[in-house]
């Protein structure tokens, strides 16, 4: 499978091609590129005048026909097709005996000539999944497949499989490991050109189910999850534009280091948050817990200890209420209220929604009297009696409204409402852990703290039901607790979700053993389980290094096998004198800047001032995590608590043993370690003046 450069004639012409191959493919990228800008041209030109009854309609059209351009941006640096797919016969039906079969180009979206026949296909088309799962071995109807090489945005260089030859000898791709081996500067890049069939099976699977992609370092989880939402996009558009979609990353970092892939491939309707995003509307969170405090706070059984709270608010009627209208007085007695309340408690309403229906229960049994009276109300009165003043104080007195925060406040401070419904599921040491030490005069006043929000919003949603989206992703999610679980999960609770992430990179104190139970929080029990161990980006001898640690951070889990061999890409240096550590990560540093791509220094987070002041002393600027590389800025200083997620073309690794000293234990330390050990697609350097950890110095 040889690769044909623009430097080297190409041993045969392409089918359908007489000449140079190289030249008809570049001559038909130059056409659909003059394609897609006419595509974006037609709808520039477009007259809405016409079409639009009134302002609203022409400001949501404007808004759609905007989001459209955008969308058929020409990016120059992009390649518009990265392949094409030469079918033995025609797609679809039977070709006549010697009939051509069909050509298409893939790319990351469609575009048609003037007359509409397309020129790139996308790659979430049906027509395009055989470029690739097809093989040798199943060549689903393929001849064919040919990849392509780009410099910047030129086409240099083309490569083909002959699916159907058997005389042709079976090769890795070389434009395929160079494509997954490019240096990256800038932010995360889509995966489309790279795509694996075990990869493929889990971008295209359906709608209607949960997926959970349990993936190690390398194995392109992330990206996976992004090209499902895009996929889901594409297969299901008109239903997922009006339940929406969202994607949940662990830090804004995170979320700003891929935050151009989907509008690389022409989607840009996703929005993008963290858990704390979603949680935190309804209080500032200008706090921070003790491990144990949050630890218990994210605790599923807390759910409970907010369901009993709200629900001790109701209290049984003790006098009948009377309704006064005209010169007639209907009275409906206390024992029959207390029916309407138990029956209400028994359907477990939310109790927001069961606070609106006391007042018309019991207009309604008002109205059954008037019937027996011989008067016929309808509706309205049934409204009217709703409103009445008697039946609003009744339902004040009976069902009273809640305040979520005002609720979680009071749990939180006051011992006696805590043990009361606490009871049976806290223990006292815990409840202990639970109280602030210095309450809070009120909501506003509070120094409310993460897991505090996500318990106010738990309450929010046992009040009134949180909105759910068509479809959900959330991504390192082996870091969330039960309760962040639930409040994900409401989110999606009519629609689907992709959950991605490493049991192994679990690096929070209430970090998630398993998904089996992560996702039975998640509400999605019978979610799918699908295990990526294919490395792909992080190098053979890279991965196997890091992978030393698997038996103490997570036993069981299987190592990722990495398909990319990079001799020398890993160096292990001690640093005899501890004086001389912060000039020799500086020097190393120096060493990988002479390489092409991004460099990232991780050191735990009470070594970057030090580092930082090293870094600038030797006259080198530095980028924080989610500041976008450039060409001229390279090198980017990681405190390991941001480093999650995050991938470098070179990585220094500053004084393992200080990262894992940084965490509450020393579980959670080597998995953090774990983290920083796994985030080079070239090569990984570390440094380290202390003995390294047990398992790495063996």
């Amino acid at each position: 499978m040889p690769a044909h450069e623009a430097t080297t004639p190409p041993e045969t012409a392409a089918a359908g091609t007489s000449g140079d191959p190289l030249a008809s493919e570049r001559a038909h990228l130059a056409a659909s590129r003059a394609a897609l800008r006419a595509m974006r041209e037609d709808v520039q030109a477009l007259d809405i005048r016409d079409v639009t009854a009134n302002w609203v309609n022409a400001a949501v059209l404007q808004s759609q026909m905007d989001d459209r351009i955008k969308a058929l941006a020409d990016l120059a640096h992009t390649p518009l097709f990265f392949g094409r797919l030469d079918y033995l016969r025609p797609v679809g039906g039977e070709a006549a005996e010697g009939a051509e079969g069909e050509q298409f180009y893939i790319g990351r979206r469609h575009v048609h000539d003037a007359h509409g026949d397309p020129m790139v296909i996308d790659w979430r088309a049906p027509v395009s999944q055989p470029f690739y799962q097809a093989s040798r071995n199943n060549p689903l109807d393929v001849d064919r497949r040919r990849r392509f090489g780009y410099t910047g945005g030129e086409l240099t260089a083309y490569e083909d499989e002959h699916l159907t030859d058997p005389a042709e000898a079976e090769q890795t791709s070389k434009l395929l490991q160079a494509e997954i081996e490019r240096p990256r500067v800038g932010p995360m890049r889509d995966i489309v050109a790279t795509i694996q069939p075990e990869q493929d099976e889990i971008v295209r699977s359906g709608l209607g189910g949960t997926v959970c992609v349990q993936g190690g370092p390398g194995t392109g989880k992330t990206a996976v999850g992004l090209h499902r939402v895009a996929y889901l996009l594409y297969a299901h558009r008109e239903r997922l534009a009006r339940t929406g979609t969202l994607v949940i990353g662990p830090n804004r970092s995170f979320l700003h280091y891929i935050e151009q892939v989907l509008p690389a491939l022409g989607e840009l309707e996703v929005k993008q948050a963290t858990v704390e995003d979603l949680v935190a509307a309804r209080v500032e969170v200008r706090g921070t817990d003790e491990a144990a405090a949050a630890v218990i706070k994210g605790d599923a059984r807390m759910a409970e200890v907010l369901r009993r709270a709200i629900r001790s608010h109701v209290t049984p009627p003790t006098e009948p209420v009377v309704v006064v209208r005209g010169s007639r007085r209907w009275r409906v007695p206390a024992y029959e209220i207390e029916e309407m309340v138990g029956e209400l408690l028994a359907r477990d309403m939310r109790y927001g929604a069961a606070h609106e229906a006391l007042p018309q229960r019991i207009a309604h049994a008002v109205l059954v009297r008037m019937e027996e009276a011989g008067e016929a109300p309808d509706d309205r009165v049934q409204n009217a009696v709703a409103r009445n003043p008697a039946v609003k104080a009744a339902v004040k007195a009976i069902w009273p409204a809640v305040d979520p925060a005002k609720l979680v406040l009071r749990l939180l401070t006051d011992a006696e409402f805590l043990g009361t419904h606490a009871e049976g599921l806290l223990t006292e040491e815990e409840r202990k852990h639970l109280l602030a030490a210095k309450p809070a005069r009120g909501v506003k006043s509070a120094r409310w703290t993460a897991a505090d929000a996500v318990l106010i919003d738990e309450a929010a949603d046992l009040v009134e039901r949180t909105h759910s989206l068509g479809h959900v992703v959330v991504d390192e999610a082996q870091d969330l607790s039960p309760m962040q679980y639930r409040a994900v999960g409401r989110r999606c609770s009519t629609g689907s979700a992709t959950v991605l992430g490493d049991l192994a990179q679990g690096t929070t104190p209430w970090s998630t053993a398993s998904w089996e139970r992560a996702l039975f929080h998640l509400g999605k029990p019978e979610a799918v389980v699908e295990e990526l161990t294919a490395g792909f980006r992080v190098p053979r001898e890279v991965i196997a290094y890091a992978s030393r640690l698997l038996p103490a951070i997570s036993p069981g889990l299987a190592p990722v096998e990495s398909v990319r061999e990079a001799p020398g890409s890993l160096a292990v240096r001690e640093v005899a004198d501890p004086e001389s550590l912060d000039a020799a990560v500086v020097a190393a540093c120096e060493e990988s800047l002479r390489q092409e791509g991004s460099i990232g220094l991780i050191a735990a987070d009470a070594r970057v001032p030090a580092l930082a002041a090293a870094l600038a002393a030797a006259g080198h600027g530095h980028l924080s995590p989610g500041e976008e590389t450039t060409a001229a800025s390279r090198l980017t200083l990681v405190p390991a608590s941001l480093a999650k997620g995050l991938e470098y073309d070179y990585v220094v690794l500053d004084e393992p043993a200080a990262v894992v000293d940084g965490e509450p234990d020393e579980r959670t330390g080597l998995r953090r370690l774990y983290v920083a050990l796994t985030r080079a697609v070239s090569g990984l350097t570390v440094l380290h003046a202390a003995p390294l950890p047990e398992r790495l110095a063996a």
